[in-house]
Formats: structure tokens, C-alpha cells, sequence
């Protein structure tokens, strides 16, 4: 992923309300949740909710079906991921020592300007 491409989907986490709704659907899986639902949930009026489900959605953190008269929302989990990736392959591939139990080597230098803490 592209740093201007995080940066983007970082803008649209940015907002309370925004990460609210995606910690709200990460867990639903793809079957989603009626805007209604989401609303309710996190107490929004319609206006508001919209407003921010839009911006998830054209920042591509969560998918929108329509099943009739309801719109329903689920996470992308794909770029949810990726977002998660980004952070976990730069920390894996130039931290000194890996960062996480699951990073499988640690690199031969560290990145220019920065000391092991050995050093």
C-alpha cells in the first residue's frame, strides 16, 4: 500500500464516529448491518450517519449492498488488512529485533539514520 493511499484511509478513521462504525462492523462479518441498525447502535440520526458512512465507504474500509429498501454495511476486510500490513511489514522487514513474535527475521542493517539499540 502506498503512503498516500494510508494517509487516505488514516483521514477517514480520523472521526470517532467513523472508527466507531468500523469497530462496530469488524466483528459482524459480510453479512453487515442495515444503516438502521448501525444508527441505533451508535445513537446517530440519519443525517449524520450517512454523512460518515459515505466517507468509509469511498475510502473503501466498508462495502455497501442494498437488499431492497435497507442498505446494509460490512467491513472490507481486505483493506482493513492492508492498513494493518502496512504498519506490520515495515515493522517486521527494519525493526532491529522484529517487532511482533510472528516476524520471521530480523533485517541485517537498520534503516539509515537509525541505531540498533545495541550501538
Amino acid at each position: 500500500m502506498e503512503v498516500s493511499e494510508t494517509i487516505r484511509l488514516f483521514e477517514a478513521l480520523a472521526h470517532e464516529t467513523r472508527l466507531a462504525i468500523l469497530r462496530l462492523l469488524i466483528p459482524v462479518g459480510q453479512i453487515g448491518l442495515a444503516a438502521g441498525d448501525i444508527g441505533i447502535h451508535l445513537n446517530l440520526p440519519p443525517n449524520n450517519l450517512s454523512f460518515h458512512l459515505g466517507r468509509l465507504v469511498n475510502a473503501g474500509l466498508i462495502v455497501k449492498r442494498r437488499s431492497g429498501r435497507n442498505h446494509f454495511y460490512g467491513a472490507n476486510y481486505a483493506r482493513v488488512a492492508a492498513l494493518v500490513s502496512f504498519f506490520t511489514n515495515d515493522c517486521c522487514a527494519n525493526a532491529p529485533d522484529g517487532c511482533l513474535p510472528e516476524c520471521s527475521t530480523a533485517p541485517e542493517s537498520p534503516l539509515p539514520g537509525f541505531e540498533s539499540p545495541s550501538d
